[in-house]
């Protein structure tokens, strides 16, 4: 965690990797309503024809929420996160969440710091970009 205080623009998050398993997938699918086969089911032609389920989007969206908030911790709150897809991240593969302040203003005597967020592939190139706006207390 963080002192958010004391952050600067530049600053860099700790990374975090997430590596799901086939039951993972099957539990977020329960989870989130999104029972598309191709993000569980091995023997689903699309999967097969790409080789291997892909990772739901809202998984890493997901993902990133985790990433700013334990960098956050208890020092404020998460104002706004977003998140646009970009690429396939695959069942097994290392999905690297990724984060960088961008910008810090002041607004009713409270720190507004805005990050840059993405996800990388096991390739590291980058599959899912956003943002998020977070608030603390002076």
């Amino acid at each position: 965690m963080a002192n958010i205080a004391r952050c600067e623009v530049g600053d860099e998050l700790p990374a975090l990797v997430k590596q799901p398993d086939r039951e993972q997938l099957v539990k977020y699918a329960a989870g989130s309503g999104d029972f598309n086969p191709l993000h569980y089911d091995p023997d689903f032609p699309q999967a097969q024809e790409i080789g291997a389920n892909l990772v739901h989007g809202r998984f890493k969206y997901a993902a990133l929420g985790q990433l700013v908030s334990d960098w956050l911790g208890h020092q404020g709150f998460v104002r706004r996160i977003s998140a646009s897809y970009r690429g396939m991240d695959r069942l097994g593969e290392a999905i690297t969440c990724r984060g960088r302040v961008v910008a810090i203003g002041r607004e009713r005597g409270r720190r507004v710091v805005l990050l840059a967020l993405w996800t990388e592939n096991a390739e590291g190139r980058r599959t899912t970009e956003g943002t998020a706006e977070v608030v603390c207390e002076p």
